[in-house]
């Protein structure tokens, strides 16, 4: 889509953005230009240009009913985090109190796809950002994913929303996947918890910046591979290569903790996109990919190996 001059919206979407670009304080009375940025499913997203500045900006407004599950405070506590430990750009806190978040817009970095992650040395890259992350401070919320599990949950049963007539049995996997975790105890690490492609800018050598700090959390770092290992479809020879590239070995304990998150990973994402299904005003199915995240859940809960996993974390 083109660029649109500031003052010329004729859409709600660009009324927005307009009404938020005009209260950012260090760009009032500037001459500016927007246009769209596509691939998001909980915000929308804009790129903006000053007159006469060369780099532009990352403009990101939260999507209606958003609050309900992203804490925008420490989305841009991560974010700064990101930015101090040179993994994600550069953060602007212009127009913090409404939670917009604004960043530099990255030149010279394509956004990733799934195809991305065949090459070895993308995979590299993110578990060496991976890592520099785990290892600094934690973030003001400490969320896991068996407490983002519970929390989408309630949310789908309060708003109405649809799970799939198996969610009982599906359920109950989880928890036994929880008791399981918890009796061997949590890594607790600051996390990223967000894997899609799209949030995975890399450059021509490969190197890898991560964006979109949204959905960051305190998280037991190995959900952050398993997540990543099932949003990518890792076969077992990449999953292995991942967790040895991480950990230095691979282990019949840390492949079975990265296999298990792989599936609440899933159970996550699908009970959330019911909830979206429910309250978003984005054009996105969220329906049809709910019920895609619960099939892939399904994949490993039901395979034969499950109980073994359990036994082995």
């Amino acid at each position: 889509m083109q660029a649109k001059m500031l003052g010329t919206a004729s859409s709600d979407a660009e009324r927005e953005i307009e009404t938020v670009l005009r209260s950012v304080q260090p760009w009032r009375g500037r001459a500016m230009q927007y246009a769209p940025v596509p691939g998001g499913i909980s915000n929308s997203n804009w790129r903006v240009w000053l007159d006469g500045e060369s780099s532009s900006y990352f403009v990101k407004v939260p999507g209606r009913g958003t609050e309900q599950f992203i804490d925008r405070k420490v989305a841009f506590a991560a974010s700064k985090q990101a930015e101090t430990i040179g993994i994600g750009p550069r953060l602007y806190d212009y127009a913090a109190e409404l939670g917009v978040e604004i960043n530099d817009f990255v030149e010279g970095r394509a956004t990733c796809s799934n195809r991305d992650f065949l090459d070895a040395p993308v995979r590299a890259s993110i578990v060496s950002v991976y890592r520099a992350l785990h290892a600094s401070p934690l973030l003001p919320l400490t969320k896991t994913i068996f407490n983002l599990i519970d929390e989408h949950v309630e949310q789908v049963r309060q708003a109405g929303g649809k799970l799939p007539d198996d969610f009982s049995r599906l359920h109950a996997e989880y928890l036994r996947a929880r008791a399981a975790l918890e009796a061997s105890g949590l890594d607790i690490v600051a996390c990223f918890n967000d894997p899609m492609p799209g949030n995975f800018l890399r450059d021509e050598a490969g190197t890898v910046l991560l964006i979109d700090y949204e959905y960051a959390s305190n998280n037991d770092r190995c959900y952050d591979l398993g997540a990543l290992s099932g949003e990518m479809f890792f076969t077992r020879e990449v999953e292995e290569e991942m967790v040895e590239s991480y950990f230095g070995s691979v282990s019949e304990a840390n492949m079975a903790r990265v296999t298990v998150h792989k599936a609440l990973a899933d159970l996550k994402w699908a009970t959330w996109s019911m909830l979206q299904n429910e309250i978003s005003t984005l054009d996105f199915d969220y329906f049809k990919y709910g019920a895609w995240k619960f099939m892939r859940a399904r994949s490993v809960i039901d395979s034969p190996e499950w109980n073994t996993l359990l036994r082995n974390v």
